[in-house]
């Protein structure tokens, strides 16, 4: 746009804050921070960031934020930075703190949605390096239906272990192998000291790539932008771009449920499939569609997974990283081709105020790598994610299939209430190849928080029995997670669903093909054993987490707290 052109605010959200002689007591605190009248009577942009010194995700948030600003400012537009929290699930994992990961995801859209209205912004660019706020900042943008543009602080680079690439998914797996004497106390040090050499988010296609894949496939995030790595100087041109975009958005009224559509976020579900993304995805894109008033639980994803193909050779369950998919040409390269097959929506609003199929029109396909594959020639004709249903699992269930072989699992039950437990007979070795690992009271209400499991699923893969055992819970698999484990089975057991009436040596049957989670029990023998169940009581009685317990919908539907878009009577960009 023209970095001149003027917008009249007598329609945008400051106006309430900036303008008219009632308001001269709101300009006097813009005027102490060195605003002058110009910057104060024109628009003002949110620039949130979560940044934070918690993990290297988040790292250079502050830095991308300064570009953003000068792109708003170039564009006339007057920008105000804020920060936010982030719950790091890499430092999180295998302990309590993991209860905090999934409620962070609405702490941080509520906190973003808090500041915009206080302070009556008109706009919002959001910068996330990790995996619960990228969802969670979409989803303050979609809530607030501001003009908004979301940037992914970008990946990590590879490490280098004794000539080999590594990501911290080998580190974890490692602790299973130190368990069982397959590496040294001294080899374990070495690899922890060179898995993680920069800035950036976990490098392979874990929760935070597929939720910054998701970003771009819905049409939130500027065409190229989510694959560049955190310490590419090019992430700076990405975020002045999307400063200077944001203003065109205001001018031309263009805002999140223009571009969040049911077309947009199949679109969304299919790069997650054909990436072989986290299971997570199909937590935060029902989330995400709540925000907007749009049906679109754990079953439409299914739908969708089961359709796509699986073409983008990405670790855990691949060969590459982001960064060798940027390099091969990033994401449009693998919307590309997913448009060229009938896959995509093409008629769908992106933030280039383009449709997808306009973003992607000069894109060629780059026949010189081996990251992507055309979708007519694809690594498995089906998903890399599957939904999963049964008596087991009346409200679904997810795997990540992707990089597996067998895609049935029958043994026994051996049940563990909590991680903890599990973790434990995993480190001992006190389990049985062929059994099916049970883990409960770990859903949204019942952990609560929704823990991920990957220190006992990693432990699991390093022991060398990731294909010889599966694992199915009611919380959550990390992004990293790999071999044949379920996760989101609803409902959960702090409400009474099958997967907390199961006992020890009951016959368990995962089939990722057909797509069924069953217990070998009649419905007769699940009611009798429903009517002798009793409630646990809660481990948490107060502050955040029991807050999110109590208002914690199912994972079907995304595991949020709030009544969402359907329920508004009024929309803060209106205001």
């Amino acid at each position: 746009m023209d970095a001149k052109t003027l917008i009249d605010k007598r329609n945008l959200p400051s106006r309430h804050v900036t303008e008219g002689p009632a308001r001269a007591p709101h300009r006097s605190y813009l005027y102490a921070m060195g605003l002058t009248r110009e910057q104060i009577h024109q628009p003002l942009v949110g620039v949130a960031s979560c940044w934070n010194e918690a993990a290297p995700c988040n790292i250079s948030l502050m830095r991308q934020a300064q570009a953003v600003k000068k792109g708003v400012a170039a564009a006339a537009g007057t920008p105000r930075e804020f920060c936010t929290i982030t719950v790091t699930d890499g430092i999180a994992m295998g302990h309590d703190g993991m209860k905090a990961s999934l409620a962070s995801r609405e702490v941080i859209a509520d906190s973003v949605e808090l500041t915009i209205r206080g302070h009556a912004y008109d706009a919002l660019v959001g910068l996330a390096g990790c995996d619960k706020s990228l969802p969670g900042m979409m989803m303050a943008m979609v809530r607030l239906n501001v003009p908004s543009i979301f940037i992914y602080g970008g990946s990590i680079l590879p490490g280098s272990f004794r000539g080999q690439p590594v990501t911290v998914q080998d580190l974890f797996e490692a602790v299973g192998k130190y368990s069982v004497g397959g590496m040294s106390l001294d080899d374990l040090d070495e690899l922890e000291q060179v898995a993680c050499p920069s800035a950036g988010a976990c490098g392979a296609q874990f929760t935070a790539n597929t939720m910054a894949t998701v970003s771009e496939a819905i049409g939130l995030a500027l065409p190229y932008s989510a694959g560049a790595p955190a310490p590419y100087e090019i992430r700076d041109k990405f975020c002045m771009a999307a400063g200077e975009q944001v203003m065109d958005l205001i001018a031309r009224n263009i805002r999140p449920r223009d571009i969040v559509t049911l077309k947009a976020l199949e679109n969304a579900a299919t790069v997650v499939a054909a990436s072989g993304g986290s299971t997570n995805a199909g937590l935060h894109l029902p989330a995400i569609a709540h925000e907007a008033g749009i049906k679109f639980d754990l079953f439409d994803v299914a739908e969708i997974f089961k359709r796509t193909p699986y073409i983008a050779d990405l670790k855990p369950g691949g060969r590459y990283v982001a960064k060798d998919m940027f390099e091969a040409g990033g994401i449009p390269l693998l919307m590309k081709t997913l448009l060229d097959h009938g896959y995509l929506h093409g008629d769908c609003l992106t933030v280039t105020g383009r449709t997808i199929a306009e973003n992607l029109a000069s894109v060629k396909w780059n026949p010189h790598q081996d990251v992507v594959r055309s979708a007519d020639n694809p690594i498995t004709p089906t998903g890399g994610v599957v939904g999963l249903a049964g008596n087991l699992a009346e409200d679904g269930a997810i795997v990540k299939v992707a990089g597996m072989k067998n895609l049935k699992f029958t043994g026994p039950a051996r049940c563990f209430d909590g991680e903890e437990a599990c973790f434990e007979a995993v480190t001992n070795r006190a389990y049985k190849e062929g059994e099916v690992l049970v883990i409960r009271y770990e859903g949204p209400k019942g952990g609560p928080g929704m823990r991920e499991m990957l220190s006992t699923t990693a432990a699991l893969y390093g022991q060398g029995m990731g294909d010889k055992v599966a694992l199915i819970t009611d919380g959550r698999f990390s992004g990293a997670t790999r071999g044949f484990c379920v996760g989101h089975v609803g409902p959960e057991a702090a409400v009474g669903g099958p997967i907390g009436l199961i006992r020890d040596g009951d016959i368990i049957t995962i089939d990722a093909v057909e797509g069924r989670l069953e217990v070998a029990l009649s419905d007769e023998e699940i009611t009798a054993r429903r009517a002798q169940w009793q409630p646990r009581p809660s481990t948490v009685g107060s502050g955040a987490i029991w807050k999110f317990a109590q208002a914690v919908g199912p994972a079907r539907l995304g595991a949020v707290t709030h009544p969402g878009g359907a329920a508004e009577t009024s929309c803060y960009a209106d205001i």
